[in-house]
């Protein structure tokens, strides 16, 4: 009797949500963790085919944790581990909505997963914001994680106060970055342009601005005692909040509050400052051609008098936000995929064979590991489809005939063994200059450094 064939499943974003998702498809041996055991929940053979638009996978791994939080970067080594598992095939620079649609992968593939994070970012809607010198923090952090589609870009760090709208951990690793010393970042592996803008850079305070409390602030205790590490730095609390959190007693206040006003306490002076500001709101950001400063007012005080601060670098902190695919239902509202259970839903129906994880299917928050419960429910409801026989699998391809296929749409797509040849190159450049790595932050130095392009099917067909 001849063996069933393979599920075919394709999943689209190759951060930690798909790169989660490709493990629970194809499970360990020992089975899954669910509800304190292990439990085996594939039966069948399954092939996964992990595609990206960018030639490199590890999405946020490589694109957005900070790049002096080198324990988090090691998350990789997990994904990696899966990637090395029989039935997994990585497929880079293929723009999906692009290059080819969601209908041909559902075309092609018994069922697709989409993971493509949160693509776009929460707007400020004040006027102003599209002053240059008024930018989206998700846009100056790839750019300096050397992200292809920020490294272009350029910051102005001319002036000597930078104000950050919002108080999330992405505010406090910008605050670190800003103020961190160069030597400090130059033992990490940030982009070699954003190395170089730092070493000139004039900005010596940092303002952080929160439309909430203390108690309420959306940083986590990790990030605002990293603050308390940086050297020659104070730290304070400036406005209405000033002196309750300064002169608080630390017992009956919340324990952010305790961090922060022995933080406040011990770092009283140093040549650079950060300022953490509660209850205040941007208001208008000023200037003509320029950013040249930003208007605020207290949120606790709906009559109160605004305020404007000198400043010539904005960043708005205020949350990322998933982007339309085209091809795809999409919830403008709350900037996700609609879905139910892990199921993609068109006015209320499940739209067959389509599923979705991650932040595109729960909105921007959570931390890394959280995507892997995602995963698991997400693989749960496609295997129990599967299971059920509602999968539109009558067309499904061949893994060689789907690389046939992509490469018809996207000529100079790559595998995983050209994403370990980058790899490999970029370390080795690094070490040249005693880093760990030294990124290539463009598609073009992506793909040159590559030892055989164009990309050949039939030479690579099954790897």
């Amino acid at each position: 009797m001849a063996e069933p064939r393979p599920l075919r499943v394709a999943i689209v974003g190759s951060g930690p949500a798909g790169l989660y998702a490709a493990g629970h498809l194809l499970e360990n041996p020992a089975g899954t963790f669910i509800k304190g055991r292990l439990v085996k929940q594939i039966t069948m053979p399954v092939e996964v085919d992990v595609i990206d638009r960018l030639p490199t996978p590890w999405g946020l791994i490589r694109g957005g944790v900070a790049p002096d939080h080198p324990d988090k970067k090691r998350m990789s080594r997990v994904f990696d581990a899966i990637a090395h598992r029989p039935g997994f095939r990585f497929i880079g620079n293929v723009s999906v909505g692009a290059s080819v649609s969601p209908a041909d992968l559902s075309a092609w593939y018994d069922a697709v997963i989409y993971a493509v994070g949160a693509e776009d970012e929460r707007r400020l809607a004040i006027p102003g914001e599209d002053l240059p010198g008024s930018h989206a923090a998700r846009q100056f952090v790839g750019w300096y994680n050397g992200h292809p589609d920020f490294s272009h870009l350029t910051f102005d760090l001319s002036s000597e106060r930078a104000v950050i709208i919002g108080n999330g951990n992405v505010a406090m690793d910008i605050a670190r970055i800003l103020l961190k010393p160069v030597d400090a970042l130059r033992q990490t592996d940030i982009a070699a342009h954003a190395l170089a803008a730092l070493a000139q850079s004039r900005v010596r305070e940092v303002v952080i601005l929160g439309r909430r409390g203390p108690e309420d602030a959306a940083f986590n205790f990790p990030e605002l005692e990293e603050l308390g590490e940086l050297p020659d730095t104070a730290i304070g609390v400036e406005g209405a909040e000033a002196e309750r959190v300064v002169l608080a007693s630390t017992p009956g206040h919340g324990p952010k509050m305790a961090a922060l006003k022995a933080l406040c306490t011990q770092r009283r002076s140093g040549h650079r400052k950060i300022i953490l500001r509660f209850h205040s709101a941007p208001v208008e950001v000023l200037g003509h051609h320029q950013v040249g400063g930003l208007r605020i007012a207290s949120t606790g005080n709906a009559g109160a008098e605004t305020e404007v601060l000198q400043t010539g670098l904005v960043l708005a902190a205020i949350g990322y936000r998933g982007k339309a695919l085209n091809g795809l239902p999409f919830d403008a509202r709350r900037g996700v995929i609609p879905n139910r259970d892990g199921r993609v839903i068109d006015e209320g129906q499940p739209v067959p064979g389509a599923y979705v994880t991650g932040w595109i299917g729960r909105g921007p928050q959570g931390i890394i590991g959280s995507n892997k419960k995602c995963a698991r429910d997400c693989v749960q409801s496609l295997i129990a489809d599967a299971d059920a026989g509602v999968l539109p699998a009558g067309g499904t391809l061949s893994a060689d005939a789907v690389l046939s296929k992509l490469t018809k749409h996207a000529p100079s797509l790559t595998r995983y063994t050209d994403w370990q040849h980058i790899d490999r190159q970029e370390q080795h450049d690094g070490a040249q200059l005693s880093r760990p790595r030294l990124k290539r932050t463009t598609l073009a130095e992506l793909l040159a450094c590559l030892p055989a392009p164009p990309f050949n099917v039939a030479e690579t067909a099954g790897q």
